[in-house]
Protein backbone atom coordinates (compact mmCIF):
# COMPACT_ATOMS: atom_id res chain seq x y z
CA UNK A 1 0.00 0.00 0.00
CA UNK A 2 1.60 2.90 -0.55
CA UNK A 3 1.15 6.27 1.00
CA UNK A 4 0.35 9.64 -0.56
CA UNK A 5 0.33 13.25 0.30
CA UNK A 6 -2.55 15.77 -1.00
CA UNK A 7 -0.69 18.99 -1.59
CA UNK A 8 -3.80 21.95 -1.62
CA UNK A 9 -7.16 20.99 -2.58
CA UNK A 10 -7.84 24.35 -4.19
CA UNK A 11 -8.03 22.71 -8.06
CA UNK A 12 -11.63 22.18 -9.60
CA UNK A 13 -10.81 18.52 -10.14
CA UNK A 14 -9.88 17.72 -6.81
CA UNK A 15 -13.74 16.17 -6.23
CA UNK A 16 -12.53 13.84 -8.71
CA UNK A 17 -9.36 12.80 -7.95
CA UNK A 18 -10.19 12.46 -4.60
CA UNK A 19 -12.82 9.98 -6.09
CA UNK A 20 -10.60 8.22 -7.73
CA UNK A 21 -7.97 8.06 -5.25
CA UNK A 22 -10.98 6.38 -2.67
CA UNK A 23 -11.23 3.51 -5.25
CA UNK A 24 -7.91 2.30 -5.32
CA UNK A 25 -6.78 -0.45 -3.36
CA UNK A 26 -3.25 0.19 -3.75
CA UNK A 27 -2.82 3.57 -2.31
CA UNK A 28 -4.30 5.62 -0.11
CA UNK A 29 -3.87 9.46 0.94
CA UNK A 30 -2.41 9.60 4.59
CA UNK A 31 -2.06 13.37 4.83
CA UNK A 32 -3.70 16.28 3.25
CA UNK A 33 -2.01 19.65 3.20
CA UNK A 34 -3.21 22.89 2.88
CA UNK A 35 -2.66 26.94 3.52
CA UNK A 36 -6.34 26.71 4.10
CA UNK A 37 -7.01 24.71 7.44
CA UNK A 38 -10.62 24.39 6.78
CA UNK A 39 -10.22 23.61 3.07
CA UNK A 40 -7.17 21.06 4.66
CA UNK A 41 -9.86 19.18 7.08
CA UNK A 42 -12.89 19.16 4.48
CA UNK A 43 -10.69 16.86 2.71
CA UNK A 44 -8.93 15.30 4.95
CA UNK A 45 -11.86 14.10 5.91
CA UNK A 46 -13.52 12.72 3.04
CA UNK A 47 -10.24 10.92 2.51
CA UNK A 48 -10.69 9.87 6.31
CA UNK A 49 -6.79 10.62 6.97
CA UNK A 50 -5.47 13.45 8.89
CA UNK A 51 -4.57 17.03 7.70
CA UNK A 52 -1.79 19.52 8.69
CA UNK A 53 -0.74 23.32 7.89
CA UNK A 54 3.02 22.51 8.42
CA UNK A 55 4.42 21.13 4.43
CA UNK A 56 7.85 20.36 6.18
CA UNK A 57 6.01 17.66 8.90
CA UNK A 58 3.62 16.00 5.88
CA UNK A 59 7.05 15.44 3.61
CA UNK A 60 9.13 14.28 6.31
CA UNK A 61 7.33 11.47 6.88
CA UNK A 62 9.14 8.67 5.38
CA UNK A 63 6.11 6.77 4.79
CA UNK A 64 5.05 9.20 2.26
CA UNK A 65 6.17 8.24 -1.08
CA UNK A 66 4.48 10.20 -3.55
CA UNK A 67 2.64 13.52 -3.16
CA UNK A 68 -0.77 15.08 -5.39
CA UNK A 69 -0.29 18.71 -5.91
CA UNK A 70 -3.83 20.25 -6.44
CA UNK A 71 -2.88 23.93 -4.99
CA UNK A 72 -3.59 27.30 -6.35
CA UNK A 73 -0.78 27.67 -9.54
CA UNK A 74 1.33 30.40 -7.96
CA UNK A 75 2.21 28.01 -4.93
CA UNK A 76 3.62 25.59 -7.18
CA UNK A 77 7.24 26.19 -7.58
CA UNK A 78 7.25 25.85 -3.84
CA UNK A 79 5.61 23.08 -3.30
CA UNK A 80 7.60 20.96 -5.95
CA UNK A 81 10.65 21.89 -4.80
CA UNK A 82 9.94 20.79 -1.48
CA UNK A 83 8.67 17.57 -2.83
CA UNK A 84 11.54 16.96 -5.02
CA UNK A 85 14.12 17.57 -2.22
CA UNK A 86 12.02 15.44 0.12
CA UNK A 87 12.43 12.66 -2.57
CA UNK A 88 8.54 12.54 -2.97
CA UNK A 89 7.18 11.16 -6.83
CA UNK A 90 4.93 13.70 -8.10
CA UNK A 91 1.75 14.37 -9.82
CA UNK A 92 0.83 17.99 -10.28
CA UNK A 93 -2.19 19.35 -11.86
CA UNK A 94 -1.57 21.55 -14.53
CA UNK A 95 -0.12 23.92 -16.13
CA UNK A 96 2.91 23.06 -13.79
CA UNK A 97 3.74 26.52 -13.33
CA UNK A 98 2.67 30.27 -13.62
CA UNK A 99 5.03 30.81 -16.68
CA UNK A 100 7.25 29.08 -18.64
CA UNK A 101 10.99 30.47 -17.09
CA UNK A 102 9.46 28.97 -13.98
CA UNK A 103 8.34 25.40 -15.18
CA UNK A 104 11.72 24.69 -17.54
CA UNK A 105 13.25 25.23 -13.84
CA UNK A 106 11.07 23.06 -12.33
CA UNK A 107 10.99 20.55 -14.72
CA UNK A 108 14.72 20.62 -14.29
CA UNK A 109 14.89 19.45 -10.78
CA UNK A 110 12.15 16.97 -12.12
CA UNK A 111 14.11 15.53 -14.03
CA UNK A 112 17.11 15.22 -12.26
CA UNK A 113 15.84 14.08 -9.47
CA UNK A 114 14.88 10.72 -11.07
CA UNK A 115 11.26 10.63 -9.61
CA UNK A 116 8.28 9.77 -11.08
CA UNK A 117 6.07 12.94 -12.80
CA UNK A 118 2.79 12.89 -14.18
CA UNK A 119 0.25 16.17 -14.84
CA UNK A 120 -3.17 16.29 -15.71
CA UNK A 121 -3.21 15.83 -19.64
CA UNK A 122 -5.94 13.10 -19.77
CA UNK A 123 -7.32 13.67 -22.95
CA UNK A 124 -3.86 11.61 -24.88
CA UNK A 125 -5.88 8.79 -23.20
CA UNK A 126 -8.70 8.74 -25.76
CA UNK A 127 -8.96 6.30 -28.19
CA UNK A 128 -9.59 8.46 -30.92
CA UNK A 129 -6.48 10.54 -30.18
CA UNK A 130 -4.56 7.57 -29.94
CA UNK A 131 -5.93 5.81 -33.37
CA UNK A 132 -4.97 9.96 -34.87
CA UNK A 133 -1.72 9.73 -33.16
CA UNK A 134 -0.75 6.49 -34.75
CA UNK A 135 -2.06 7.19 -38.37
CA UNK A 136 -0.36 10.85 -38.45
CA UNK A 137 2.91 9.54 -37.68
CA UNK A 138 2.24 6.54 -39.75
CA UNK A 139 1.57 9.14 -42.38
CA UNK A 140 -1.47 7.73 -43.62
CA UNK A 141 -3.55 10.79 -44.40
CA UNK A 142 -0.41 12.02 -46.38
CA UNK A 143 0.82 15.67 -45.87
CA UNK A 144 -1.21 17.31 -43.35
CA UNK A 145 -2.36 20.94 -44.22
CA UNK A 146 -4.66 21.91 -41.11
CA UNK A 147 -5.40 20.87 -37.66
CA UNK A 148 -8.23 22.63 -35.71
CA UNK A 149 -8.91 21.67 -31.86
CA UNK A 150 -11.65 23.07 -29.92
CA UNK A 151 -11.70 22.82 -26.07
CA UNK A 152 -14.48 24.24 -24.88
CA UNK A 153 -17.37 24.86 -22.00
CA UNK A 154 -19.78 26.86 -20.43
CA UNK A 155 -18.30 27.43 -16.83
CA UNK A 156 -18.94 30.46 -16.38
CA UNK A 157 -22.78 30.72 -17.01
CA UNK A 158 -22.41 27.53 -14.47
CA UNK A 159 -20.83 29.13 -11.40
CA UNK A 160 -17.94 27.18 -11.87
CA UNK A 161 -15.21 29.94 -10.70
CA UNK A 162 -17.20 31.35 -8.20
CA UNK A 163 -16.62 30.99 -4.15
CA UNK A 164 -14.43 27.65 -3.81
CA UNK A 165 -12.73 27.48 -7.12
CA UNK A 166 -12.53 31.44 -7.74
CA UNK A 167 -8.88 31.49 -7.82
CA UNK A 168 -9.16 30.00 -11.19
CA UNK A 169 -10.76 33.45 -12.54
CA UNK A 170 -7.37 35.37 -11.02
CA UNK A 171 -4.37 35.27 -13.46
CA UNK A 172 -2.26 35.87 -10.47
CA UNK A 173 -2.73 33.22 -9.01
CA UNK A 174 -3.86 31.09 -11.64
CA UNK A 175 -1.17 31.85 -14.29
CA UNK A 176 -3.87 32.19 -16.99
CA UNK A 177 -7.79 32.66 -18.01
CA UNK A 178 -9.95 30.99 -19.48
CA UNK A 179 -7.65 30.26 -22.68
CA UNK A 180 -5.20 28.65 -20.51
CA UNK A 181 -6.80 26.58 -18.25
CA UNK A 182 -8.93 24.69 -20.99
CA UNK A 183 -6.62 25.57 -24.06
CA UNK A 184 -3.97 23.56 -22.78
CA UNK A 185 -5.39 20.43 -23.15
CA UNK A 186 -5.87 21.29 -26.86
CA UNK A 187 -2.28 22.61 -26.88
CA UNK A 188 -1.04 19.29 -25.42
CA UNK A 189 -2.93 17.41 -27.78
CA UNK A 190 -0.98 19.17 -30.78
CA UNK A 191 1.92 18.83 -29.60
CA UNK A 192 1.87 15.28 -28.91
CA UNK A 193 0.26 15.27 -32.34
CA UNK A 194 2.44 16.76 -34.49
CA UNK A 195 4.97 18.79 -32.85
CA UNK A 196 5.98 22.07 -32.11
CA UNK A 197 5.53 24.92 -34.42
CA UNK A 198 7.33 28.09 -35.49
CA UNK A 199 5.39 30.64 -34.64
CA UNK A 200 2.44 31.45 -33.04
CA UNK A 201 -0.54 34.19 -32.51
CA UNK A 202 -3.52 34.91 -30.91
CA UNK A 203 -6.66 36.48 -30.19
CA UNK A 204 -8.33 36.52 -26.10
CA UNK A 205 -11.69 38.25 -25.24
CA UNK A 206 -14.07 39.11 -22.47
CA UNK A 207 -17.55 39.04 -23.80
CA UNK A 208 -19.14 38.67 -20.59
CA UNK A 209 -16.35 40.69 -18.17
CA UNK A 210 -17.03 38.54 -15.38
CA UNK A 211 -13.87 38.53 -14.22
CA UNK A 212 -11.62 41.24 -13.78
CA UNK A 213 -8.41 40.70 -16.01
CA UNK A 214 -9.37 37.05 -16.48
CA UNK A 215 -9.86 36.16 -20.37
CA UNK A 216 -13.21 34.23 -21.08
CA UNK A 217 -12.35 32.33 -24.40
CA UNK A 218 -9.82 33.02 -27.32
CA UNK A 219 -8.45 31.67 -30.87
CA UNK A 220 -4.56 30.62 -31.24
CA UNK A 221 -3.06 30.03 -34.59
CA UNK A 222 -0.09 27.60 -34.67
CA UNK A 223 2.29 27.54 -37.85
CA UNK A 224 4.61 24.79 -38.72
CA UNK A 225 7.90 25.22 -40.89
CA UNK A 226 6.01 22.30 -43.08
CA UNK A 227 3.18 24.81 -44.15
CA UNK A 228 1.02 22.96 -41.94
CA UNK A 229 -1.77 25.44 -40.09
CA UNK A 230 -2.78 24.51 -36.70
CA UNK A 231 -5.58 26.32 -34.64
CA UNK A 232 -7.27 25.88 -31.29
CA UNK A 233 -9.97 27.26 -29.57
CA UNK A 234 -11.04 27.53 -25.48
CA UNK A 235 -13.84 28.69 -24.00
CA UNK A 236 -15.51 28.79 -20.74
CA UNK A 237 -18.64 30.31 -22.64
CA UNK A 238 -19.51 28.41 -24.98
CA UNK A 239 -22.91 25.86 -24.78
CA UNK A 240 -21.71 23.08 -26.49
CA UNK A 241 -18.38 21.78 -27.97
CA UNK A 242 -19.88 19.24 -30.94
CA UNK A 243 -16.45 19.71 -33.47
CA UNK A 244 -13.71 19.38 -30.73
CA UNK A 245 -11.09 18.00 -33.44
CA UNK A 246 -10.52 18.34 -37.59
CA UNK A 247 -7.43 17.44 -39.70
CA UNK A 248 -7.22 18.11 -43.76
CA UNK A 249 -4.26 16.43 -45.69
CA UNK A 250 -3.29 15.23 -49.38
CA UNK A 251 -4.38 11.90 -48.86
CA UNK A 252 -7.59 12.14 -46.43
CA UNK A 253 -9.41 14.03 -43.60
CA UNK A 254 -10.93 13.44 -40.01
CA UNK A 255 -13.08 15.04 -37.54
CA UNK A 256 -14.84 14.32 -34.64
CA UNK A 257 -18.57 15.20 -33.69
CA UNK A 258 -20.37 14.63 -30.89
CA UNK A 259 -17.41 12.10 -29.95
CA UNK A 260 -17.61 10.23 -33.11
CA UNK A 261 -14.63 9.97 -35.42
CA UNK A 262 -14.95 10.29 -39.16
CA UNK A 263 -12.75 10.01 -41.53
CA UNK A 264 -11.75 9.49 -45.06
CA UNK A 265 -8.70 8.36 -46.32
CA UNK A 266 -7.02 6.69 -49.24
CA UNK A 267 -4.51 4.45 -47.17
CA UNK A 268 -7.30 3.07 -44.72
CA UNK A 269 -9.81 0.44 -46.22
CA UNK A 270 -13.05 0.96 -45.91
CA UNK A 271 -13.04 4.62 -44.39
CA UNK A 272 -15.34 6.57 -46.39
CA UNK A 273 -16.58 9.30 -43.94
CA UNK A 274 -19.80 8.41 -44.41
CA UNK A 275 -20.41 6.46 -40.79
CA UNK A 276 -18.56 6.97 -37.68
CA UNK A 277 -15.17 4.80 -37.16
CA UNK A 278 -15.04 2.65 -34.87
CA UNK A 279 -11.95 0.33 -35.55
CA UNK A 280 -9.91 2.25 -32.41
CA UNK A 281 -7.75 1.38 -29.61
CA UNK A 282 -9.28 0.82 -25.88
CA UNK A 283 -9.30 3.75 -23.75
CA UNK A 284 -6.26 4.42 -21.39
CA UNK A 285 -7.02 5.29 -17.45
CA UNK A 286 -7.40 8.63 -16.17
CA UNK A 287 -4.33 10.25 -16.04
CA UNK A 288 -4.20 10.32 -12.38
CA UNK A 289 -4.77 6.12 -12.49
CA UNK A 290 -1.72 6.21 -14.92
CA UNK A 291 0.46 7.82 -12.02
CA UNK A 292 -0.88 5.60 -9.42
CA UNK A 293 -0.28 2.39 -11.59
CA UNK A 294 3.13 4.16 -12.00
CA UNK A 295 4.26 4.43 -8.62
CA UNK A 296 3.07 0.96 -7.73
CA UNK A 297 5.89 -0.07 -10.72
CA UNK A 298 3.23 -1.65 -13.41
CA UNK A 299 4.15 0.63 -16.71
CA UNK A 300 2.62 3.20 -17.48
CA UNK A 301 2.28 6.28 -20.74
CA UNK A 302 3.21 9.18 -18.77
CA UNK A 303 3.73 13.04 -19.35
CA UNK A 304 7.15 13.86 -18.72
CA UNK A 305 8.40 17.04 -16.90
CA UNK A 306 10.02 18.83 -20.28
CA UNK A 307 7.01 18.09 -22.12
CA UNK A 308 4.64 19.77 -19.46
CA UNK A 309 7.51 22.62 -19.50
CA UNK A 310 7.30 23.28 -22.98
CA UNK A 311 3.35 23.72 -22.78
CA UNK A 312 4.27 26.30 -20.79
CA UNK A 313 6.26 27.72 -22.74
CA UNK A 314 4.22 27.67 -25.43
CA UNK A 315 1.88 28.82 -23.90
CA UNK A 316 3.31 32.12 -22.83
CA UNK A 317 3.82 32.82 -26.56
CA UNK A 318 0.39 32.89 -27.25
CA UNK A 319 -0.63 35.07 -24.59
CA UNK A 320 2.19 37.34 -25.44
CA UNK A 321 1.11 37.17 -28.56
CA UNK A 322 -2.28 38.09 -27.84
CA UNK A 323 -1.20 41.01 -26.31
CA UNK A 324 1.24 42.78 -28.87
CA UNK A 325 -0.82 41.97 -31.87
CA UNK A 326 1.81 40.38 -33.09
CA UNK A 327 3.29 36.96 -34.05
CA UNK A 328 5.36 35.40 -31.48
CA UNK A 329 8.23 32.88 -32.68
CA UNK A 330 8.75 29.57 -30.54
CA UNK A 331 12.62 28.32 -29.78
Amino acid sequence: MKNIALLGAAHIHTPNFIRILKQRQDCQVAWVWDHDPQRAAKNAASLNCQSNSRLEEVLQDPKIEAAIICSETNRHAELISCSVQAGKHLFVEKPLAMNGVEAEALAGQISKSGLIFQTGYFMRGNPIYRFLKQHIAEGSFGKITRIRLSNCHSGLFRGYFEDEWSWMAKPKQAGCGAFGDLGTHALDLLLWLYGLPDSVTAQLARPMARYPGCDELGEAMLCYADGCLASIAASWVDLANPMPFMLSATEGHAFVLDNQLYLKCENLPGAEGNEPWLQLPEALPHALELFLDAINGKEADLVSAKEAALRNKVMDAIYSAAAKQCWEKID
